[in-house]
């Protein structure tokens, strides 16, 4: 897997929370099902990662594991697609865990922002634990095992891919520089044959001596399109050019997805900690009766009051699941008090119920066959440990533990 392949590869994960809410749906589940036409992409219930934060009660993980993978599916994210799995089934996960443990500075942990942020918002918890500690290199295991050069993130952690791009770029610098690497390397341009050997050259003059990223860029695809020098002498070149060893661990990229814009029945972030949330596969009525109670514009007292748009939860929905027409119509209503708050609330219940309706068609295939559903993860257990392994094979080489 040389770091061209890998930017065709994509890894994210879920903690395993129970069943998943609208704004998971429009938040990360639509951009799955996006993803999954465009890359080669790997799924993951985040289990272990559960265990970092709730180590003391473990009981509700498995029902919120299989509750979140029917989600998944309903939502769209297809199998024959993309790799659904479970992290605690692949257990390269932890073995590339333990083996980066060894080369990762303590700072680099302690940084995290996310870190210390957890650790206030859950100060209830005692978290001083390894394993809480530990977790962003768990996270930089779980992307690094597959090679993946592409990360599905939001603002907010982008920290966690770039700490994985250090512990990487450490890595190989450590491990890639193998015992008469420039020599190897000299040798495998030499195998190009004498007009890409000199543009080889060329490229890589350009890229350490002017830091010209275009000649980086066309060197790549030049190594990518050789035929006649092996795997190993691939990254060898690539890890040549760049200054570097071998590139055993590419660097992944974070991938920035736009947050989602849904709020929740009260205005805040839609979450089930703040209780204001419409369920991915929530009943019809539920959905009519949590929408009518939304609160609205609190200057509305009466029905002859005139509102604002901007200051009303329920608008914030409509720009979600309204058309121009409908925006329109609520935006002059409301102002001139010419519709009521639940004449508002009506073209809203329906557009949700409509989205929600091939979800719920869906789940039902999964929800009766739970044999189905078993048999998608193992099915992509098993394909996800074999990208894993090969990893492995190479870090394992890489780290002299390669025994015969």
């Amino acid at each position: 897997m040389s770091s061209v392949d890998s930017q065709q590869r994509v890894l994210s994960g879920m903690r395993p929370t129970g069943k998943l809410h609208l704004g998971h749906y429009h938040g990360v589940l639509k951009n799955w099902v996006k993803l999954q036409h465009e890359f080669e992409c790997f799924f993951f219930v985040a289990d272990w990662h559960a265990l970092t934060t709730n180590y003391d009660d473990p009981s509700g993980i498995e029902q919120s594991v299989w509750d979140m993978v029917i989600d998944w599916l309903a939502a769209g994210v297809n199998p024959g697609s993309s790799t659904m799995f479970i992290q605690s089934q692949v257990p390269e996960h932890a073995e590339l865990h333990l083996l980066l443990s060894m080369i990762t500075p303590l700072g680099w942990l302690e940084r995290v922002p996310t870190f210390k942020d957890q650790q206030e918002k859950l100060r209830e918890k005692d978290l001083a634990t390894y394993g809480f500690l530990g977790y962003p290199l768990l996270q930089s295991a779980d992307i690094l095992v597959y090679r993946a050069g592409k990360v599905p993130v939001g603002a907010d952690q982008v920290s966690h891919v770039e700490i994985t791009r250090e512990i990487a770029r450490r890595f190989n610098h450590i491990y890639g520089r193998e015992p008469g690497f420039e020599e190897q390397a000299e040798g495998a341009i030499v195998k190009m044959g004498k007009k890409n050997a000199k543009l080889y050259r060329n490229l890589k003059r350009r890229y350490q001596e002017e830091g010209d990223m275009d000649a980086l860029e066309t060197a790549r695809a030049l190594l990518k399109e050789q035929q006649n020098i092996s795997l190993g002498d691939r990254e060898r070149l690539y890890g040549y050019i760049e200054g570097g060893g071998k590139v055993i661990l590419p660097e992944p990229q974070p991938l920035l997805t736009p947050e989602s814009k849904l709020p929740g029945l009260d205005g805040q972030k839609m979450s089930k900690s703040y209780n204001n949330y419409i369920g991915l596969r929530e009943e019809p009525d539920s959905v009519a009766q949590k929408v009518r109670t939304m609160q609205t514009d609190p200057q509305r007292v009466r029905r002859t009051d005139a509102g604002e748009p901007e200051k009303c939860p329920v608008w914030g929905m409509h720009k979600i699941y309204s058309d121009a027409d409908t925006q329109e119509w609520v935006q002059n209503g409301c102002r001139s008090a010419g519709i009521g708050c639940l004449d508002c609330k009506k073209p809203l219940i329906d557009a949700i119920v409509e989205e929600q309706r091939p979800l719920h068609e869906r789940a039902r295939e999964y929800e009766g066959n739970p044999d189905l559903v078993h048999s998608i993860l193992q099915e992509g257990r098993e394909h996800a440990r074999d990208a894993a392994r090969d990893t492995l094979e190479e870090v394992r080489a890489a780290m002299g533990l390669h025994y015969r």
